[in-house]
């Protein structure tokens, strides 16, 4: 509460009414009755210069206002003649004044006079008449031409007088700090309440709130600071929005780099994994041939083939690696073009009918009508193989693999489905990685990478269409969708 502007405004202003007050006083007791006493010398002074020194081009009239303008009492006496020439006061007050002017003229002054000023044409002074019972000041002198004068003035107690002011300025100080205390207590509040608010705005924007507004208003200096406090905190808002975006993007630009970091890491490990054991048998059966283990025709045939066939496979992941590396940085150029999505699959089927009959799994795909879509043919292509011939690999129990397009309006869905093993749900979503296999050996039965759902995946993509894989009772369907050509065959 003490270091409230409030209680400070209204702490000073009663401070400097108290020290105007007794300022007052002090000058009041100090000074005051000098004050007085000046004042009163000056008038006589006045008179002096205004009716002795032109006596004779004066009029009584003029006399006589000049005295009860100023409370004068006068007399003045021509002691040549011994006669009264002028005085303001009934005849026994005059009496008395001559006499007390003969007697100052004698120089028979009364003890108890206090002589003020003393000059050659007058005397100033200060007494008591002890007739009357009150304090006077006095001038007296006489003139070259004889003419003897008295000026009385009277005061009143000044020590009575001061007193009763200061008693007066107490009272009135009272009323003025009391009536000035509510005042400057309405006041201060109107304005401490803009400040107070100002006040609790920068606290919540502290807080980084920056909804609260500065509403008071006003055009002072006040008013202005509401003014910017709402423009600052706008734009306060605006920055650190900018900087939460540039901050997410740069948490993003720093997850996406350490996750290339870890798909670096993981590209290199995985590809000398799958490069290691055809290398090795490349290697060993090279080595075989070298130092003649077996000189029979048939063994070296054999460790020939052995060699074609491992370097065939070193072969296809290095091609498929390319394509990925291509459709995954846009390098590969997608030609978009109408063809028959049914002859299509017919010509996959019948390239792959070898490997089917081999693996004894019966192949269904009852589409014969054409079926038109839009699609890039030679990367479709390699997305049906890539599905039969992981259909063909995967087929068990009935050993039966079913493919379907189904036509939704203008979308087309192809469908390669095989009896088998599902596919464990934490493992859906991970197919689509590169070398990723459910098969945790990594089982080179068939010799499968890791690679054919992630180029699956890439060429779907960079065409803006989907794919995906579905878990059954009996078994696993990989689908995918394509744009279907509404227009009719001529």
């Amino acid at each position: 509460m003490k270091k409230s502007i409030r209680w400070q405004i209204i702490s000073v202003f009663l401070s400097f009414v108290f020290l105007a007050i007794a300022l007052i006083v002090i000058l009041n007791c100090g000074f005051m009755e000098r004050f007085y006493l000046s004042n009163k010398e000056k008038i006589l002074k006045s008179g002096y210069k205004t009716i002795i020194e032109n006596y004779g081009n004066v009029e009584d009239e003029e006399i006589s206002k000049f005295c009860v303008t100023n409370n004068l009492s006068i007399v003045l006496f021509d002691s040549n003649k011994n006669t009264l020439r002028y005085s303001n006061l009934r005849v026994e007050d005059a009496t008395r004044l001559r006499a007390r002017l003969f007697g100052y003229i004698m120089e028979l002054e009364p003890e108890g006079d206090q002589i003020i000023e003393k000059e050659d044409a007058y005397t100033i002074l200060r007494n008591q008449d002890s007739v009357v019972q009150m304090d006077f000041i006095e001038m007296y002198g006489m003139t070259d031409d004889g003419i003897a004068f008295i000026f009385r003035c009277p005061i009143e107690s000044i020590k009575e007088s001061i007193a009763l002011s200061n008693r007066f300025y107490l009272a009135i100080a009272l009323f003025i700090t009391v009536s000035g205390a509510v005042f400057i207590g309405f006041f201060a509040r109107k304005i401490t309440k803009p400040i107070t608010e100002l006040t609790d705005i920068s606290q919540r924007m502290a807080n980084l709130d920056f909804d609260v507004k500065y509403t008071s208003g006003g055009e002072n200096e006040i008013g202005i600071l509401g003014h910017n406090f709402n423009k600052m905190s706008e734009t306060l808002e605006k920055a650190i929005a900018e900087l939460k975006t540039a901050n997410n993007e740069l948490q993003k630009d720093i997850e996406k780099k350490e996750q290339i970091d870890e798909m670096r890491k993981e590209f290199l490990s995985n590809v000398s994994h799958e490069l290691k054991t055809p290398i090795a048998l490349i290697q060993g059966y090279a080595e075989g041939l070298q130092d003649n283990i077996n000189d029979d025709a048939e063994s070296r045939e054999f460790y020939c083939e052995v060699i074609i066939d491992e370097a065939g496979k070193m072969n296809q992941l290095v091609k498929k690696l390319l394509t990925l590396n291509q459709l995954e940085f846009g390098n590969d150029q997608v030609t978009m073009e109408r063809f028959d999505l049914t002859a299509l699959i017919q010509g996959v089927l019948q390239s792959s009918a070898l490997l089917a009959q081999q693996a004894e799994a019966e192949v269904i795909f009852k589409q014969t009508s054409p079926i038109y879509v839009w699609g890039d043919e030679f990367k479709i292509e390699e997305v049906i193989t890539n599905y039969v011939t992981n259909a063909i690999h995967h087929v068990k129990n009935e050993m039966k693999i079913d493919i379907r397009c189904v036509q939704d309006g203008n979308t087309v869905k192809t469908i390669v489905f095989n009896t088998g093993d599902v596919i464990p749900e934490e493992d859906l979503d991970k197919i689509w990685i590169k070398f990723y296999k459910v098969d945790k050996a990594r089982t080179r039965e068939y010799g499968g990478s890791g690679i054919g759902l992630s180029i699956v995946k890439a060429v779907m993509e960079s065409m803006n269409q989907h794919c995906g894989v579905k878990n059954f009772d009996n078994g696993v369907a990989f689908w995918f969708t394509l744009d279907a050509d509404s227009s009719k065959e001529s």
